[in-house]
């Protein structure tokens, strides 16, 4: 008597019942502009495409943080901020924030990122590709793209393991960079926290 198995039909059936629910950029980390674009079907028809900022936290492991903040402008909201969390390209949260940055959203403030050529994990690359940092083990990174007293930048936070002591991690400082073209603005570097 023959024995069938059905396993691996039931594992085919399951796979096509679940990919709609895998996000469509399942593997490396989502880019800020990605969630972006992500986070309008999560916000109202008047704050579709209307990002004033994107910040991250801290990443933990690696250089590309998980977790994303991505900010609109909303009409409607008291404040005219309707802010969508992200955890590793899925949402986990949205909020109307009282303030963003110490501010009110402006319909002025709104951000074109189709003009933006270097995207958070550019904005990553050309940070860790400083001169100045390549004898030292970068950790971690936290990005904001917003505009400051620069003008429109994206400020990327550095942390660098101590020298001769690598399981320790220090913050070394921010590097201000142009989201149209990648040109390094300010620097505010403290290597000297890793001796």
């Amino acid at each position: 008597m023959k024995i069938k198995t059905y396993y691996p039909r039931i594992a085919a059936l399951a796979a096509i019942l679940l990919s709609p629910l895998v996000p469509a950029f399942a593997g490396p980390e989502p880019t800020a502009f990605q969630l972006a674009k992500e986070g309008n079907h999560f916000v109202g028809e008047p704050s579709k495409d209307k990002v004033l900022a994107l910040y991250s936290e801290k990443s933990i492991a690696g250089l590309t943080p998980s977790l994303w903040h991505v900010a609109y402008f909303d009409p409607d909201a008291s404040f005219r901020v309707v802010e969508v969390k992200f955890g590793a390209g899925l949402k986990l949260a949205v909020s109307r924030p009282w303030k963003l940055f110490g501010g009110t959203g402006k319909a002025g403030n709104v951000l074109d990122l189709k003009k933006f050529k270097v995207d958070s994990t550019q904005a990553i690359q050309l940070a860790s590709s400083q001169p100045l940092l390549q004898p030292f083990t970068l950790k971690a990174t936290q990005l904001w793209l917003r505009r400051g007293d620069d003008g429109l930048t994206w400020k990327v936070r550095l942390w660098a393991a101590k020298l001769g002591k690598p399981d320790v991690i220090m913050e070394i400082g921010d590097l201000y960079l142009s989201p149209e073209d990648g040109k390094v603005l300010r620097a505010d570097l403290h290597i000297e926290r890793l001796n």
